[in-house]
């Protein structure tokens, strides 16, 4: 019983820290602007960095993968 508490415990602290990580990778591709106040330029950048950190992310967990 205490092992099937712990595993979800240690789930649902997994998806908030995930959730919390990407909204700073987020935070970091505005620079900590307002969407509102962003220009087109500010946007492509924004996503630009975005998809930049997400290929990171996909490359870190196959090179754990394949670390196994």
């Amino acid at each position: 019983m205490e092992r099937l508490l712990m595993q979800i415990m240690n789930m649902f602290f997994r998806k908030a820290m995930n959730k919390g990580i990407n909204a700073g990778i987020n935070q970091l591709a505005r620079k900590g602007k307002d969407p509102k106040d962003m220009t087109p330029e500010d946007h492509a950048q924004a996503k630009q960095a975005k998809d930049l950190a997400q290929r990171a992310r996909q490359m870190a967990k196959l090179s754990r993968r394949l670390g196994r």
